[in-house]
């Protein structure tokens, strides 16, 4: 155990007392990296995602990538305008799970949190694989390493976010603010360059595009621009996450969130305007399937091609230049990073759910560094499994993306206008009624947007795997709903009643014997101390030989404790203890049976390896008896010393 612990010290740090949370509050500057690298690292991949779309039908409806983008844009705008009045309303955190809960009920409540929930492990997932696809864009060779690399990745984040949430801010403020410089870089000197008349030109400008569709007009031109739209709109993703985390800012916590929440937006919207602005100019072509590819030079079913970014970079700054593996290294920095936004959200959602008891009551608890460890270690199990699954592709998890985050985000805002609607019931002034109506427009826009936002994603993803989220939700959902009728039946169970006041009529003693020994003698002294209504020492008889030697120990020793003798002819110890055990409670059955199972306590964890662990075999299955109080007696064996001298009987 002491081996465990100092590993544990090593990887984690020291234990933090609760008094020291205060000091794990997080300043503006830190806050922004934590919680808001999930939208702004969606740059790197939310302008592609449009592109691919657009390019089923080979490059002649690219033309509506800018509209596209453009509609992204306003509907960032709204959700950061919208979930900056629930920052400012619920100071507390819990997001759009506690806004839910509070205005349209428990059960819509649960929709968002499993929304939520899916949606944080879909963060980690399609960040570490988008992370892994720019690395492999500058480094091809490690294609085939893809899904090891990406695992590693998942573990190396788990750990640092088990350090506290101040130490991963530090260790990810830098290259969250490197990306923001390198791609405003890459955006404002291509625009630079185009209006001065020397427009960057992207390696994949000579290439065609294999059409998979062809001559859509009409509602078919329709479904492919808002299925590119649904894509571009990753660039969301990660949005509320500073709403949920209100408490982990420093005070005056409500403005400091709302600051850094206008913030990220304001970056977000300038990157991913700059970006896809760029990439159009530059001619950047991109294809769902290497193959499609008409003129790629390389081997299209090994050779991956590279992502948008790491083409805009190779255009402005050169193939190979040592700005070109800054941007990469950067972007895939910060694509990696981005599931710290999950990191944080997520463990604070299970823990609020967890205190609702919807969830194991495990996710509540802090770790030693003050973080919600569980909640961090079930969330790296879960999108480690994800990533295997789809052997980290970012378009395969892509569609099981945002359809979650656009659910909390329509059911949140619908909570805000309600909410809204409660304040102006109470409220007379009309200075702050006026404030009231336009947080609410705001709201009911919102509102508005999103879920339209949110039938679209749907219905253009739902073939593509969002059928899986559709499944998952309701699963959750129903999860929780067995969780808190759990815990509120043993509520019931646990509440004071008359009965549990009285005594029992007779108290029976049984002491377990397998021979007698030392442990054996303590724990028949510690149940004759107890002064028990009968005391009978018990021991199964597998062997005939045993039988004779303990009967010749029992007279021996001169035990003022009889001795039963049970028989088992299967071998079988626990068995014939137990069917003993309820004979007694059938024929009293308001007695109470106490068994005393004497135990050794090794010095070393692998000793344990030498014993055949039949008293734990047998207090799991004694627990289950009603009326039976069972009672460890442990002996402490002496630690093994080189004094010792080694005997070997023959």
């Amino acid at each position: 155990m002491n081996q465990i612990s100092t590993a544990k010290r090593i990887l984690v740090g020291r234990p933090l007392r609760n008094d020291n949370l205060e000091e794990t509050l997080l300043q503006k500057r830190i806050a922004l990296p934590i919680f808001a690298s999930d939208p702004l690292s969606s740059v790197a991949y939310a302008t592609e995602a449009i592109l691919k779309v657009l390019t089923l039908g080979g490059l002649a409806y690219l033309y509506l990538a800018p509209w596209i983008a453009a509609a992204v844009v306003v509907l960032l705008v709204a959700v950061v305008l919208s979930y900056r009045q629930v920052v400012m309303a619920y100071p507390s955190g819990g997001g759009s799970y506690e806004v839910v809960r509070e205005n349209l009920g428990q059960r819509a409540a649960m929709v968002v949190a499993a929304s939520l929930m899916v949606d944080y492990v879909m963060t980690v997932a399609v960040s570490v694989a988008a992370g892994i696809d720019n690395i492999i864009s500058a480094v091809p060779g490690l294609n085939a390493q893809r899904v090891t690399i990406a695992v590693a990745v998942i573990a190396a984040l788990t750990l640092m976010n088990l350090r506290g949430t101040r130490e991963s801010g530090r260790a990810f403020a830098v290259p969250t603010y490197v990306f923001v410089t390198c791609i405003l870089a890459v955006s404002g000197f291509g625009l630079a360059k185009a209006l001065l008349g020397l427009a960057p030109v992207a390696e994949s400008a000579g290439y065609a595009v294999h059409a998979e569709q062809t001559g859509l007009t009409g509602l078919a031109l329709l479904f492919l621009a808002l299925k590119a739209f649904s894509s571009g709109c990753t660039a969301l993703t990660g949005v509320e996450a500073i709403s949920n985390g209100v408490p982990a800012f420093r005070t005056p916590k409500s403005r400091n969130a709302a600051r850094t929440l206008v913030a990220m937006g304001g970056l977000a919207v300038a990157m991913f305007a700059g970006i896809t602005i760029l990439a159009l100019v530059a001619k950047v072509h991109v294809a769902d399937d290497t193959c499609d590819l008409i003129g790629f030079r390389g081997n299209c079913e090994t050779d991956p091609q590279q992502t948008v970014i790491a083409q805009l970079a190779s255009a402005v700054f050169g193939a190979g230049s040592v700005m070109f593996y800054v941007v990469q290294a950067s972007t895939a920095l910060v694509l990696i990073l981005a599931a710290n936004t999950a990191y944080n959200g997520f463990p604070m959602l299970a823990s609020l759910l967890a205190q609702h008891r919807l969830m194991p009551t495990q996710l509540r608890t802090r770790g030693d560094r003050l973080a919600y460890s569980n909640g961090i270690i079930g969330l790296a199990l879960i999108a480690g499994l994800l990533i295997v699954a789809y052997r980290a592709d970012v378009d395969q998890l892509l569609h099981l993306y945002i359809l979650g985050v656009f659910t909390s985000f329509t059911l949140s805002q619908a909570g805000m206008v309600r909410h809204w609607n409660r304040e102006l019931q109470r409220v007379i002034a009309p200075g702050v009624r006026h404030r009231i109506n336009a947080a609410r427009l705001v709201n009911t826009f919102g509102a508005t947007l999103t879920g339209l936002v949110l039938i679209i994603v749907l219905v253009t993803k739902f073939t593509g795997g969002a059928y899986l989220v559709v499944i998952a939700v309701p699963l959750l959902c129903l999860l929780m709903r067995g969780i808190h009728r759990h815990y509120a039946r043993i509520s019931r169970e646990l509440s004071p009643t008359g009965d549990a006041r009285l005594l029992p009529s007779r108290v029976h003693a049984l002491v377990l014997v397998s021979q007698v020994n030392e442990p054996a003698l303590r724990a028949i002294a510690y149940a004759r101390a107890t002064r028990p209504s009968t005391l009978t020492a018990l021991t199964v008889c597998v062997d005939p030989d045993q039988v004779h030697t303990i009967e010749h120990q029992w007279v021996e020793a001169d035990l003022p404790v009889s001795l039963t003798m049970l028989d088992s002819p299967f071998r079988d110890i626990t068995a014939p203890l137990v069917e003993h055990v309820q004979h007694l409670r059938s024929d009293n059955p308001h007695d109470l049976v106490v068994v005393f199972i004497p135990e050794y306590v090794i010095d070393r964890w692998w000793e344990g390896i030498l014993h055949n662990q039949s008293a734990l075999r047998l207090k799991l299955r004694l627990l289950t008896l009603p009326g039976v109080v069972v009672t460890s007696v442990p002996y402490h064996l002496r630690p093994a010393t080189t004094h010792e001298p080694a005997t070997l009987r023959v």
